[in-house]
């Protein structure tokens, strides 16, 4: 993902759809575990405690 936004651009994923399909897109492309939360939250403001559950449950 190389487009660059500024922080009142960031969408806010809270739902866990929404931050699944964020995870498999990532992950489509080639991100590995350790670059896709660094990739997700400088695109997106993340609720950290879904994506963690969401990490620990795959």
């Amino acid at each position: 993902m190389e487009t660059f936004f500024e922080d009142y651009q960031k969408r806010r994923l809270v739902e866990r759809v929404d931050i699944l399909t964020a995870i498999n897109i990532l992950r489509s492309q080639g991100y590995d575990e350790d670059e896709i939360i660094t990739e997700i939250t400088r695109v997106f403001y993340v609720d950290l405690d879904e994506y963690n559950d969401l990490v620990r449950a795959a």
